[in-house]
């Protein structure tokens, strides 16, 4: 068994050290956001040298950028009936939020990172804008702003200020907050 010229007693396998870099970076970022975060603390997590992380990422921006490489997995919404577009979409964040660290740990970061920060506003131009502009007759740019900053601060006030009452909240009971709302932004 080959081990790491990195780590005495560390088993080579770069796709799985990859992943647990990733994995730390997320944490890292998502608790001490992106300026404090270093890459020695990342490696440091992971329990290989910081010299590692540059190899596979470049750089600290290069480590945030695949880091923060997110999916949204919005299905496509040119079938969903009108009235239930704003169920599809707060069910797919749900989803997001809860079982995808990524997200958190971005719009974390986005608070402080001006890196975060259009990260963050590249995944809603790229994944959210398209989806919406498929199925809204017009201003799909606006619409999908507004809809973007309803789901973003929600949330920002259950996930990291964790308020409460929102945290308190089912998703059955969010939907039917987040829902009307999210209904007028893309239906009025």
């Amino acid at each position: 068994m080959s081990t790491s010229d990195d780590m005495p007693g560390r088993v080579r396998d770069a796709a799985a050290t990859q992943a647990e870099l990733l994995a730390a970076a997320r944490r890292r970022f998502g608790t001490d956001g992106y300026e404090r975060t270093t890459i020695r603390a990342v490696a440091g997590d992971v329990g290989v040298d910081a010299a590692l992380v540059i190899r596979y990422f470049g750089s600290k921006q290069g480590l945030f950028t695949r880091a923060a490489d997110l999916d949204l997995g919005i299905p496509d919404l040119t079938g969903v009936r009108a009235g239930d577009l704003s169920k599809v979409l707060v069910d797919r964040f749900f989803a997001v939020w809860e079982d995808d660290d990524t997200f958190l740990a971005l719009l974390r970061a986005a608070a402080t990172s001006e890196v975060a920060a259009e990260a963050m506003r590249d995944v809603f131009a790229g994944q959210v804008g398209p989806a919406l502009a498929a199925v809204t007759d017009d201003r799909a740019p606006e619409r999908a702003a507004l809809v973007g900053a309803t789901v973003l601060g929600f949330a920002l006030a259950r996930y990291v200020l964790r308020l409460p009452p929102l945290v308190d909240m089912t998703r059955d009971q969010a939907q039917a907050w987040l829902g009307p709302t999210l209904r007028h932004y893309l239906l009025d």
